[in-house]
């Protein structure tokens, strides 16, 4: 039932709202607060989907109340009522935040309007939020091991806050998944989550395709060309394999985060950027630093949340989720219904030795529903997924 709170001085006024509300539909709940103070202190005690303001208020106006919603619960709307002489400040309001306003004496149709399309709005606010919290399944975590289970719980906590993050583990563990539920569940998900593998790209590549460059800065630089920094401006970029990166390009990354600001190679003009760096590597990087390969400040810089993703080894009790959730996504890329293992293949599988880790789990059961029987046997593993 949607909850809506009406803070007005004049009590006829506050009737006459309440009335038409009440009446209009019973499904809404109204209360009321005779000044702004009182309707502030409801507001920071109960959950509200829709306030009616008065501007012109003792105590307290309705401008300040407004701009005191805003901090308390932002995602409140605010419909504002103004007198004849209030309109200037009302449409003012509209730049503060305000969904809309109504004039006195309030206008039924224009009343009830602008109500339902406010809870509308509101409605819609929260379903973002939900939609935010699902991250495509292209990046799920599959698992409820203690260790993935911590990491989901890391996940929740960190993902909303602008901390920078830094993901190890070995290769194969899905570093990118962790790195990609960061950024689905943030508050930059609308903005892209630009990736590199610094690993993948030269050396002396590395710094122009971070931080893009101007025509003529080097012999194939035949036009300018944004950066990776500059492509993820507002949302997310992952530096995958960061442990690779040259110590010249860690320099100007660490510039990067220090002053939020770039420079195309052979340009002398900064760019400001607002990205969020998310890091993985499958090094050990206090080793690199001792041995000189990777900047301590660098270092410092992005790990100032850790999450290690756990080796499959590690985590065997998810290992027939795993192959359950494989083995269902393979069929349906490849148009065949799902094949079935049968416990006693599962457990084979359980005891193998995965250094690979899942996406050689993967490898193994795509060959085992391409190779294998109508359903995946324990013989079908010891044929085809020898190690």
């Amino acid at each position: 039932m949607p909850k809506i709170l009406i803070i007005e001085d004049e009590a006829a006024i506050r009737r006459v709202l309440t009335k038409i509300l009440s009446e209009e539909n019973d499904t809404y709940q109204v209360e009321e607060a005779e000044d702004g103070l009182s309707g502030i202190e409801k507001i920071k005690n109960e959950d509200y989907d829709l306030v009616l303001c008065d501007i012109k208020m003792p105590k307290m106006d309705g401008v300040e109340v407004l701009e005191a919603v805003k901090k308390i619960k932002p995602e409140i709307p605010m419909v504002m009522i103004s007198g004849h002489g209030d309109l200037e400040t009302a449409v003012n309001t509209m730049r503060l935040g305000a969904f809309d306003y109504i004039s006195k004496p309030p206008d039924l149709n224009r009343l009830l309007n602008t109500v339902r399309n406010a809870l509308d709005r509101k409605q819609l606010v929260v379903e973002n939020k939900i939609l935010k919290k699902k991250v495509s399944k292209n990046y799920e975590m599959i698992g409820q091991s203690q260790p993935i289970n911590h990491i989901k719980e890391m996940i929740e906590k960190v993902a909303p806050t602008e901390a920078r993050v830094l993901i190890t583990g070995p290769n194969g563990t899905g570093k990118e998944l962790v790195a990609h539920q960061l950024h689905e569940k943030s508050e930059r998900a609308a903005f892209p989550i630009v990736e590199v593998n610094c690993a993948a790209i030269p050396s002396e590549l590395i710094e122009s395709e971070l931080f893009g460059h101007v025509k003529g800065a080097f012999t194939s630089a035949v036009k300018d060309r944004a950066g990776k920094f500059e492509a993820a401006d507002g949302g997310t970029i992952f530096l995958d394999e960061i442990g690779d990166m040259s110590l010249a390009a860690q320099a100007k990354v660490l510039r990067a985060l220090q002053e939020n600001l770039v420079q195309r190679v052979g340009a002398d003009k900064d760019i400001k950027v607002n990205v969020r760096v998310i890091a993985a590597t499958n090094k050990d990087l206090q080793k690199e630093i001792t041995e000189g390969r990777f900047r301590e400040d660098l270092y410092h810089r992005l790990a100032v949340i850790l999450i290690k993703v756990p080796a499959l080894n590690e985590r065997r009790d998810d290992i027939p989720l795993l192959i359950e959730h494989f083995a269902t996504k393979i069929s349906e890329e490849q148009g065949n219904v799902a094949k079935q293992f049968t416990p006693a293949a599962i457990k084979l599988l359980q005891e193998y030795d995965w250094t690979g880790n899942i996406r050689e789990l993967r490898n193994v059961v795509e060959r085992l529903i391409i190779l294998g029987g109508s359903e995946i046997s324990e013989n079908d593993v010891k044929l085809f997924a020898s190690k």
